[in-house]
Order: C-alpha cells, then structure tokens, then sequence
C-alpha cells in the first residue's frame, strides 16, 4: 500500500528492498524518498512559499546521496525564507545568454511584426551599430540602466530620434529575456521612472526636420518639367503630385484597391471611382479612401497591364523609394534654375510636394478639413473625423480638380 512512511530515512534503509511510497527524512525541509513499484527511487522535497505549496524534484537515487539530498534541501528552505522562489530559480539557465545572443533569439518574433522591408532592415542594423559594440557581450542579467544610459548618452542629443529607437529596440530585446527568465524586472532600458531621470525629454531638445518643399511660384515650372519625363517613375511622381500623397503610399498601389463606377455613378458624383488604400500602407494605420478623377485614371490607365502593382519597376516589383527621390534631384539639376525650398534652400523632395499642397489650401482658400483628410492626417474628435471620412469625398475630389488645374496653370 501506498502513502507516507515515517522509517528514519539512513543508507542501510535506502539500500534494502523498500515498499513502494514515500518516506521522510526527519531533517524537517520536507525532503523525501520517493519508491515507486519497479524499485525505483527519487528524490522530492515539499516546501512551502508565498503561502503555496512546492514541490522540486532532487533527482534519482543512488545517484544523489542522502547527504547531498539533504544539502539541497536544507539550501532551498533557506531560500525560501529569504523570499527567493527555489522552484524558479532551478529553471534558470546556469549559463545566462549575453545580449547579442538574445537579439538573435527575439528578433524572428520582432521582425513578423514589420511588413516594410526598410524597417525591418534598419532594426538589426541600429542594435549592430549602436549597443553590440557597448553590450553585445555582456549578460543579460548584469546590464543594467547605467550601461543603457552610458550607450545613449552621445547620441542622445545630436541623434534623437535614432537614439529613441534605439532605445525602444533594447527594451523589447530585454523584455524577452525577463519573459524567458533569463533576466529579472525592472527593465533596465525602460523609460518612464527610469533613463527618463537621466536623459531629457525627446520634445524638449528635438527639433523638428521640415522635408525640403516645392515652392508654389515655381510648382507649375516643376510640374511641365515632369511631364517631360518618361517611365514608371515618373508616372508614380505624378499620381504623388495629384493625390498629395506619402512615397509608400503611391509605390505600393496595386490595381485591385481600384474601384471604378459605373457611368450613371460617376456622372451623379463627379469623379470615375475610389482608391482604397490598406492600413498596412498608411502611416496612421488607417484605410484611407481617395477619390479617382479622370487625370488621375488616364494617368494610372496608360502605366501598364492593369494586373498586381500599378507602377511597376523594370523587373515588375516595388519602385523603390529611391527611385522617385533621384528622379527629383535630376530634375532640379537639369532645371536652369533649380528647385529648392524656400527656408533650406535645400533640393525640394517627394515627401515635401504635400506641403506645397497645403501652401496651395492656404494660399487659395480651400476647404482646409477636405485638405487634411487628403493627406490622411487626424483631425477634430473621432465623431468629426469618422463624418469627414465618408462624407468628404465628393468635396476632395473637387479639391484634387483644382489643385491638377493649377498645376496645369489652368486654375482660374
């Protein structure tokens, strides 16, 4: 029969034919021979902490003796009164793996999460550039909010914002090694109560980098330099141009997110159909719909087959964003005059024809919400911005006929 015995537990004893159960050593750590009914014998101690009751296991016997099993016992009591968890600590790994290591373990599960190639690309490439160097091959539990601060400390300033991904990029990499157990709470790179009493808010000594803008005297200048221009490129730059949209935006539209009405429809709105961009494409993480005007169809209608992406590069993938970027920067070369921002001085960008847009709102009075629902930007409560979404269409549409017009110098 099974159950506890009380036989003080001796090497004579654990060396005879013993019944199956358990028997207790009298050395009061809840340590106990177990005997199954093939003869086999373990060894498990009973222990109390946080108020619940553990079990560990102290491995087979004859392979761990009386005395080292009382040994083992008698140091996870004494833990255990110090409030440390024995049964936790014997799941830890007694080599502790280095933060380079962890990288590679946590980055498989990071990077599923990015769809964008660049992002994707630039996450390794800041860990491997900025903190491998520093911490690479320190141990996960030993780095500590010092190190963190030490390794930001220089780029903090003059690097802001790659210092604050940075940061946020080491946090996620120790936070899977606390989850794993490898490392303990706090997290030493976290910000709020901790590097944020060293390091001064990202607000406070950022300043902000306008993307070099089109001036609107020379908009319609620019715009019939474009239309020289030949090539999916050119065309991706135009619908750009047109829609005030994002580079990301426009590279990856893909003619199912294309809805055409039919003609009785366009006739009563206005406008030949919807573009209905993604919320993986958008910065906002939101479906934007844009109205189709005809410029804008008859544009998109001559780029290609009409199947998968609508501006395709020569080996029928993605435009680069680089691809729309040179383009600009030729431009301006070729140009006698050059295109520059106004303030910088600077080339004028893809990204910075959106604030020629709103300088062209601002300048001519147009609807100023039709314009920020345009550039997918958020506006007002949520009550507003779900009302402006749907119902704005029309009004953007009308919007978007002015702006091409006075791109064309047709505006009135």
């Amino acid at each position: 029969m099974w159950g506890r015995m009380s036989k003080k537990l001796s090497a004579q004893l654990l060396n005879s034919n013993m019944k199956a159960g358990r028997y207790y050593d009298d050395s009061g750590t809840g340590l106990h021979i177990y005997v199954r009914k093939s003869g086999s014998k373990s060894w498990s101690q009973k222990i109390r902490f946080a108020g619940k009751q553990l079990e560990l296991g102290l491995g087979n016997y004859p392979m761990v003796s009386l005395a080292e099993a009382r040994r083992m016992a008698a140091e996870n009591k004494a833990a255990a009164a110090k409030g440390v968890n024995p049964k936790a600590e014997r799941l830890k790994p007694k080599v502790v793996p280095t933060f380079r290591e962890v990288v590679e373990l946590a980055l498989p599960s990071i990077l599923d999460e990015l769809k964008n190639a660049k992002h994707r690309a630039q996450w390794r490439t800041t860990l491997e550039k900025y903190a491998l160097p520093t911490i690479g091959n320190t141990p996960v539990n030993e780095i500590s909010v010092n190190e963190i601060h030490d390794l930001l400390k220089p780029i903090w300033k003059d690097k802001t914002e790659t210092a604050s991904r940075l940061r946020g990029r080491i946090e996620r990499v120790l936070d899977h090694a606390i989850v794993k157990g490898l490392s303990s709470s706090p997290n030493p790179a976290a910000w709020q109560g901790n590097l944020s009493s060293l390091l001064p808010a990202k607000a406070k000594i950022q300043t902000k980098k306008n993307h070099p803008a089109l001036r609107l005297e020379d908009a319609q200048r620019w715009w019939a330099e474009l239309k020289l221009r030949d090539g999916a490129g050119a065309k991706a730059l135009m619908l750009l141009t047109m829609t005030a949209s994002r580079s990301g935006e426009i590279r990856g539209m893909l003619w199912e997110e294309v809805q055409l009405f039919d003609e009785a429809e366009a006739q009563r709105r206005g406008y030949l159909g919807i573009w209905t961009r993604p919320p993986e494409r958008m910065k906002a993480k939101q479906e934007h719909r844009v109205p189709i005007t005809l410029p804008m169809y008859e544009l998109i209608r001559s780029s290609n087959d009409k199947t998968g992406l609508v501006f395709k590069s020569r080996n029928r993938t993605t435009l680069s964003d680089m691809t729309l970027s040179a383009l600009m920067k030729r431009m301006h070369v070729s140009d006698g005059q050059g295109f520059v921002d106004q303030h910088s001085g600077l080339p004028a960008v893809p990204h910075g024809l959106r604030s020629t847009f709103r300088d062209w709102v601002a300048e001519t009075g147009q609807s100023r919400e039709a314009a920020e629902l345009q550039l997918a930007h958020k506006f007002g409560s949520e009550v507003e911005h779900a009302y402006y979404r749907t119902d704005l269409l029309d009004e953007r549409s009308r919007l978007l006929k002015k702006w091409v017009q006075f791109l064309e110098g047709k505006d009135e």
